[in-house]
């Protein structure tokens, strides 16, 4: 495991960034022993599948100061995490339903010192906040994240994309987002040489769900 795949794609990482980074092996690592948060094939390759992948996030849209992050179903993390360090002046909340997920979150955060990251362990449709963009790694198919997530995005936009869902998703997607006219699809092999991401997406999905 190694952290200098974070570097190679973020050049400009500050010294604690980097400490951070370098740290987050260690501590899933250490963690994952306790509470199987990642299978144990890809904890060896935790940069690459979890760290990078997540990341993919934010080179299709780079979060501001102050705005509000929501991830669903964060699991161990991921994508909340890796986009915490990366953009340390926005704030992310971080909801996963399964207890024993969230305390291994709630540990990282406290090892790395994040103090832009709320951890809830609630289902999402019982969170009351709305936010500016809602950021997931697969958890439910698009219709399904949809209608959990219903009221729970911000009207107004200050990015350069207009407020809503950022999902990373991979393989065909063409049936999924039928009834999305207005997603757009960001393929990760764009932005990332590794084999990994081959079949790797970020869809966006703005406020207006249907176009």
């Amino acid at each position: 495991m190694d952290a200098t795949l974070i570097d190679k794609y973020f050049p400009n990482l500050t010294d604690v960034q980097r400490q951070q980074f370098g740290k987050l092996g260690v501590l899933y690592q250490d963690w994952n022993q306790k509470i199987n948060v990642v299978s144990r094939k890809d904890i060896d390759e935790l940069y690459l599948r979890h760290v990078l992948h997540s990341l993919g996030i934010a080179k299709v849209m780079p979060f501001l100061p102050g705005a509000q992050i929501l991830d669903v179903g964060t699991g161990g993390g991921f994508p909340g995490i890796p986009l915490a360090i990366l953009f340390p002046e926005t704030q992310f909340t971080l909801v996963d339903s399964i207890g024993k997920k969230i305390k291994v979150v709630e540990e990282v955060k406290e090892g790395l010192e994040l103090t832009n990251v709320t951890v809830k362990n609630i289902r999402v449709e019982s969170l009351q906040a709305q936010f500016d963009f809602i950021v997931s790694r697969a958890v439910a198919a698009m219709p399904t994240f949809v209608h959990w997530v219903r009221g729970k995005i911000n009207k107004e936009s200050v990015h350069s994309l207009k407020n809503g869902i950022l999902y990373l998703k991979g393989g065909d997607l063409t049936e999924e987002l039928k009834s999305y006219r207005n997603a757009q699809i960001f393929d990760l092999s764009e932005y990332f040489a590794e084999d990994f991401f081959d079949s790797k997406k970020v869809v966006y999905l703005p406020m207006k769900f249907r176009g």
